[in-house]
């Protein structure tokens, strides 16, 4: 037992795998090992064995999947040493456990393979002890032990749990397990296959280190508009209920999911969740600091999963596109033919799924939002998904697992946002109790929290421009619109440096924590106080950042101008330089006409800025011919600058001074 290895999803779990094996591979004490891969499911399987194959060089070996218990056997059976092979555990086996076409995600025992007795003659696959097992996932329920009876067609025998199976085969290997969620105090299985953690790398290291997001709790239960008897009631038992168990034998279970899943998918409540889902993901969508970003719905059944699509593209009807290619929303599951006919054009090939999963990972793709049951729902990468929106009963580490489809890193993405319609606080709370103290601040906070970070940061904003009006913004015309944006913007440059520098931290603060929680009341009534800082803090920033590319004033115009058009919609263009009172002239060259109407500027520190701005850029393209006057130069616009930061000398000399510069 090497033991486990507890590293969170989402932070470079499968590269953390990769670079292990490289290092066995060569390893002069292990004297050229057999690695075996180990997951749980199909899809996993094809995840890792890519990320495997891609690293192939560096591996020094082509890792190879077994196709079946045969097929594993002929790859382990007289091997002397080498080899990365890749299965999942249930085809140690002695079952056939891949029903024919792939409709379920987990093992569905069909009859029985080979008897106990033929098994047990040749259970073991290789006895040598140059064996390393890595396992993803190590803590699943399926690694255990114990007996238990299995009822065929025809006949019956004892089935164990795949972890002695996995032993038996391979009796003097060594085991390491790999887990993304921690190994739950009361899962002796786990530790008696692999051993005790051996490395922890949690979510709170993995936020602070920037390699994950937040995850932030929403829930939603409450906008329903619903009769109590249509509300479902998630009890513990539920718990019990995993993805596989939709169709397994556990009929008391399965008739309570039944009862569940009736309540759950009824028209009017689907509708309702429907509409809900809608106008939460537009504004969802608005509030994000980039474009690109996706969500997910997990659905209790397939068949609420195509109820709910049908509802939301009766609200949206060019969301739905008949073609694979194209459409904003998509229900990804599996299925088989006899499934209702009504059901069919959603049941896709593995192939399709493949495509969609292609779409739903290109940023740019129009692909934007898929229904799933438990497809996707482990080790599928969308850095840009922001929303997931569960309306299933989930619980333990396949609730961690789902929920961390959000956490990926990506551009200004603030946190990762659960919307839960069914009821899953309490789970979450219990999923998170194996968690570190830290990591339960991480996951799962509510976006109550994000609400009054934004009033905080409005309310310092509102008192750093006390006696500033811009008001206009919210009731004049497209034009006093943008006057109101200049105006602040020379409010501000005319503060001291570390008031602009507070005010520019302050807004991207405020615009981070908006884009967490732009569905609660509180963002909504902010929204335009959001977009008219945010407006004003792009034009700040351009103009004052002192960066070498010198952005002419009509790039200038346009930049700010596709940023205000997010925050005013109006048919009405505007000219930024026009609403300062200034003609467009081509500033390469400081032109006298130009210069005159910098200095009847109504807005002095703008001015100021503009010109400084202005002069550098001059200045060095100056120097490519004129070296020493060139640093003349600097240094005269320096010390002007300065004794104007300075408040020593008024806004009208130090224009002045800098018109006097731009002429020589």
């Amino acid at each position: 037992r090497i033991g486990v290895i507890w590293h969170t999803q989402g932070s470079g779990k499968s590269l953390l795998m990769v670079f292990y094996a490289g290092k066995l591979v060569i390893s002069k004490e292990l004297e050229n090992p057999t690695i075996v891969i180990i997951t749980d499911r199909n899809d996993l399987d094809d995840q890792l064995f890519s990320t495997f194959l891609k690293s192939k060089d560096l591996l020094r070996n082509t890792p190879v999947q077994a196709r079946d218990r045969e097929h594993l056997r002929e790859l382990l059976n007289n091997r002397t040493s080498g080899g990365i092979i890749f299965t999942t555990i249930h085809k140690f086996a002695p079952f056939t456990n891949e029903v024919k076409g792939d409709s379920s995600p987990g093992p569905v025992f069909d009859e029985v393979a080979e008897s106990t007795v033929e098994y047990a003659n040749n259970v073991v696959l290789t006895d040598r002890k140059n064996v390393i097992v890595i396992a993803d996932e190590a803590h699943r329920s399926q690694y255990g032990f114990g007996a238990e009876v299995v009822r065929g067609k025809t006949e019956a025998d004892v089935k164990y749990g795949y972890a002695k199976y996995m032993r038996d085969s391979l009796p003097n290997a060594s085991y390491i397990g790999f887990t993304g969620t921690p190994v739950e105090l009361t899962d002796k299985n786990t530790r008696a296959v692999f051993g005790d953690y051996i490395d922890v790398y949690d979510m709170t290291r993995a936020v602070e280190d920037g390699t994950t997001v937040k995850i932030f709790y929403e829930s939603r239960i409450a906008k329903l508009e619903l009769p109590e008897e249509m509300k479902p009631q998630v009890d513990k038992e539920y718990e019990e209920i995993t993805e596989y168990q939709e169709s397994s034998q556990k009929e008391k279970l399965k008739s309570k999911w039944a009862r569940l899943e009736a309540i759950v998918g009824t028209e009017q409540r689907v509708k309702q969740i429907a509409k809900d889902i809608v106008g939460h993901f537009e504004k969802r969508e608005q509030a994000q600091e980039n474009e690109g970003g996706k969500a997910m719905i997990v659905a209790m059944s397939r068949r609420i999963a195509i109820d709910l699509y049908k509802q939301i593209v009766e609200l949206r009807p060019d969301w739905h596109s008949d073609d694979l290619m194209s459409g904003k929303i998509k229900v990804v599951m599996t299925g088989n033919s006899s499934d209702p006919s009504g059901w069919q054009p959603f049941i896709g090939t593995k192939a399709n799924r493949e495509t969609l999963a292609k779409r739903m990972k290109d940023r740019n793709d129009e692909l934007k939002l898929v229904i799933v049951r438990d497809m996707w729902l482990t080790g599928f990468d969308v850095p840009s998904m922001h929303t997931m929106y569960i309306d299933k009963p989930m619980s333990g580490h396949n609730l961690m697992q789902a929920i961390a489809r959000v956490n990926r890193v990506f551009k200004e993405k603030q946190g990762g946002l659960v919307v839960d319609y069914i009821g899953i606080a309490e789970n979450l709370k219990e999923a998170l109790a194996q968690y570190t103290e830290s990591d339960k601040k991480t996951t799962g906070v509510d976006t109550e929290v994000a609400s009054e970070i934004l009033l905080e940061k409005y309310d310092l904003i509102k008192e750093l421009l006390h006696g500033h009006d811009y008001g206009k913004f919210f009731t004049g015309k497209p034009s006093e619109k943008m006057q109101a944006i200049v105006e602040t913007m020379d409010y501000i440059i005319g503060l001291r440096e570390d008031r602009k520098n507070d005010y520019v931290k302050l807004v991207t603060e405020m615009a981070k924590a908006y884009s967490l929680c732009a569905t609660t009341d509180i963002a909504e009534s902010l929204n335009l106080e959001v977009g008219f800082h945010k407006a004003v803090k792009a034009g700040l920033v351009k103009m004052i950042s002192d960066d070498s590319k010198k952005k002419t004033i009509s790039q200038l115009d346009s930049e700010l101008n596709q940023l205000l058009s997010k925050a005013i919609s109006s048919n009405e263009v505007i000219d930024i330089l026009g609403s300062i009172g200034l003609s467009k002239p081509n500033i390469a060259i400081l032109s006298d006409e130009f210069l005159e109407e910098v200095k009847g500027m109504k807005q002095k520190n703008l001015a100021v800025e503009l010109l400084n701005r202005l002069l550098k850029g001059n200045i060095k393209t100056f120097s490519r011919r004129n070296l020493v006057q060139s640093k003349k130069f600097s240094e005269l616009l320096e010390a002007s600058i300065r004794r104007y930061q300075n408040i020593a000398i008024e806004t009208t000399q130090v224009i002045m001074e800098l018109i006097e510069l731009a002429k020589q």
